[in-house]
């Protein structure tokens, strides 16, 4: 059985990828290295952002493994312009995974973005993998793999969050596992 730990980035200081994480995501990041620190972990993927990478930055010396940087694994776009209904018309990219405003991606570009980095995982090597990535394309790969995981999941992401997905017997199957 192979086994990703897909985990949200704690609480950050912005959307952009530079953005830091919070004294209060310091903190999250040193309760997920207390978390992980009886588990075996084989391997750490992550996204380039600064907020992802500090998110597991603390694990990662800890267990003496290379944090692996994969573009791949950077937060959707969902346009470039600014759009005061953002959220509404996020809304409607679950429902509309072909949807694309200016400059942005589509929910299905993400996530066979994001399913591309899970299968690779799945396919390897290694047994025990975590992904740090972004809410959205957390959301849109757990989407994938259950068609009723949506916005209203989305929103009741927290940073960060944590969930287990499991591949055995050609099948994927998750849970979440952040308290």
């Amino acid at each position: 059985m192979k086994k990703i730990y897909l985990i949200r980035h704690c609480e950050a200081e912005g959307q952009p990828p530079e953005s830091k994480l919070t004294v209060n995501g310091l903190k999250q990041a040193l309760d997920l290295s207390v978390f992980f620190s009886e588990m075996k972990i084989d391997r750490i993927n992550s996204s380039p952002y600064k907020r992802a990478i500090e998110t597991i930055e603390s694990l990662a010396k800890r267990l003496n493994i290379e944090i692996e940087l994969d573009r791949k694994l950077t937060e959707r776009i969902l346009s470039t312009k600014n759009l005061p209904d953002w959220l509404e018309k996020l809304r409607t990219t679950f429902d509309n995974m072909e949807l694309e405003f200016e400059g942005g991606e589509s929910s299905q570009a993400a996530t066979e973005r994001i399913l591309e980095v899970a299968e690779e995982i799945f396919n390897g090597e290694k047994e025990n993998t975590i992904v740090v990535t972004h809410g959205n394309l957390m959301s849109l790969l757990l989407k994938y793999y259950k068609n009723d995981f949506g916005f209203e999941d989305w929103k009741n992401l927290s940073n960060p969050d944590v969930f287990l997905l499991k591949y055995e017997n050609n099948e994927v199957t998750f849970e979440r596992v952040w308290k």
